[in-house]
């Protein structure tokens, strides 16, 4: 993450990853969503339920700062913490059961719905309010800028590369 993020910046980020996510999931097409290896076991669908997982979090906490109020509970069981990597990996696990019957269809129209939110949210909270170390209290020391860009970060940085090499033929 940059010091300062222009609002312009990071709407701009938002309308990229939204862009590579729908170019992952067209060249994908229907027929391989359920196909296993996309992420190790998991398909498609199964990545797909997970980044939304997360972005719900994100969106929750980008709508609450651009309302100047705290942020709802995580979406999962209170039990779970991202603060350890056991905690971690059960959030992921309880994810991963939340979507797993879902049809793709409604997944994918929770990721479309969630990048129009995120990117509605962004646009409501002042410039100045964007990078301010400590504007929200419940940030502790990050500006509300970090959240989106480690949101978009999670699928560039650690989901894209996988699912590229998956749809060239040549999983992880």
């Amino acid at each position: 993450m940059s010091d300062t993020t222009s609002k312009s910046s990071l709407l701009a980020r938002i309308d990229q990853a939204q862009q590579t996510w729908e170019s992952i999931v067209n060249e994908a097409g229907p027929e391989r969503f359920d196909q296993p290896g996309a992420a190790g076991d998991w398909t498609l669908k199964d990545v797909a339920g997970h980044l939304n997982g997360w972005r719900t979090r994100t969106v929750n906490r980008v709508e609450a700062a651009a309302r100047n109020e705290a942020p709802p509970a995580n979406p999962w069981p209170a039990e779970l913490t991202d603060e350890t990597n056991e905690g971690v990996e059960g959030i992921n696990a309880w994810m991963y059961d939340h979507y797993r019957d879902m049809p793709a269809e409604d997944i994918l129209g929770e990721t479309r719905e969630q990048f129009g939110r995120l990117r509605a949210a962004v646009e409501a909270i002042p410039e100045a309010d964007l990078n301010e170390p400590g504007r929200y209290a419940w940030l502790g020391d990050y500006p509300i800028s970090a959240v989106v860009e480690g949101s978009l970060d999670h699928l560039h940085g650690e989901h894209e590369p996988a699912l590229r090499a998956w749809l060239a033929g040549n999983p992880a």
